[in-house]
């Protein structure tokens, strides 16, 4: 990749609606656990100011906490610095975050959180679950409230609403379990009282992953078919981007096709997608972790994924720990100096900058 035409696909305006976004590139969702007592300071501020100023599309925050308790006998301490969207502090502070975005023309979406039942999802309540679905009704109005361009609502990688979706987490034989379309009837109630409380225009994200954290080969699906199921009754409850997580962008999501699970979605809905997987990077982010790795900030793999852009095969690109690494990684790649490309480290982790 020597020079800008190789990556014209990735500066492509993205239009949606009332949503534009100057190019395809969006900045993953990433933990960082930088707000005490659950309030972004003027560093977080700087933090997503700085990326946006650098040439990203769009930016999509780390998860944001929605008013109400996970389900565990003991809250672990590193959630205290996790951010809430809730609370009069918290809000003014995401406030100043989506202006010091919005100065340097950026767009910025919050992703709603909640983690779960540590397990399995079988001990709610209904009377819970209402709750529950209020708690994210109040978080996608808190988000429009301070100026937020949009949400994403985190429905991956074993946390609550996937806990539902799972048939090993979810064995609940009422209305919310059993077979596939019911496991999707939690997330689909969140999904529509978020859209009511936010109305038409407001964009609604929805991460999705067949992986989970303690189970990386897990599979929501199986099949083609299976995920059109699935996918249907969150596309009518009023989801506009589908977000599909896998480690890999290049990985295909079934056999008999090279199309990740990003392209199968588009495929099946019709729905703008985000795919993200080891953008940018030389090792995965399991590897990373399992195996003590450094992952270098070189241009792996991009000329596949421009190549799978310019297909059509998903709409925006994902990327998480690149951009941790090297603030101005977006300008890098349009300009070609790939050479310049800071290096992913585990010191990255615990920088904010």
């Amino acid at each position: 990749m020597n020079n800008f035409q190789s990556v014209e696909a990735l500066f492509k305006p993205f239009e949606m609606g009332n949503l534009k976004l100057s190019n395809r590139i969006v900045m993953a969702p990433m933990t960082r656990n930088f707000s005490p007592n659950g309030v972004p300071g003027e560093d977080v501020a700087v933090y997503y100011r700085r990326r946006a100023e650098n040439g990203v599309g769009l930016i999509l925050t780390e998860g944001t906490f929605i008013n109400h308790p996970d389900v565990a006998s003991e809250v672990p301490a590193w959630q205290e610095d996790v951010p809430h969207l809730y609370g009069e502090e918290a809000l003014n502070g995401w406030s100043k975050v989506v202006n010091g975005v919005h100065e340097v023309g950026g767009k910025i979406f919050s992703q709603i959180w909640h983690m779960g039942a540590r397990g399995n999802v079988n001990d709610y309540s209904k009377q819970e679950i209402s709750e529950l679905v209020e708690a994210f009704e109040q978080a996608a109005v808190n988000a429009k409230k301070v100026g937020f361009d949009g949400i994403e609502i985190m429905a991956a990688h074993g946390f609550l609403i996937d806990q539902f979706f799972w048939e090993k987490t979810n064995s609940r034989n009422d209305e919310y379990g059993g077979d596939m379309v019911n496991r999707t009837r939690f997330a689909s109630e969140v999904i529509a009282a978020c859209r009511r409380a936010v109305g038409p225009e407001f964009p609604i994200v929805l991460r999705i992953s067949q992986w989970k954290y303690d189970a990386y080969t897990a599979k929501l699906v199986e099949t083609p078919e299976q995920l059109k199921h699935f996918l249907t009754p969150l596309v009518d409850a009023g989801v506009d981007i589908f977000h599909a997580s896998i480690r890999r962008f290049w990985e295909p999501a079934f056999e008999g096709s090279d199309l990740n699970l990003s392209g199968w979605i588009k495929k099946l809905t019709g729905k703008p997608t985000i795919t993200v997987g080891s953008v940018g990077l030389d090792a995965d982010f399991l590897d990373f972790f399992d195996n003590g790795e450094n992952a270098n900030g070189k241009a792996t793999q991009i000329g596949a994924l421009v190549e799978r852009l310019e297909r059509e095969e998903f709409d925006l690109i994902a990327v998480g720990r690149a951009l941790l690494a090297d603030p101005d990684w977006v300008n890098k790649i349009r300009d070609g100096r790939t050479e310049e490309l800071l290096p992913f480290t585990r010191e990255a982790l615990n920088t904010l900058y």
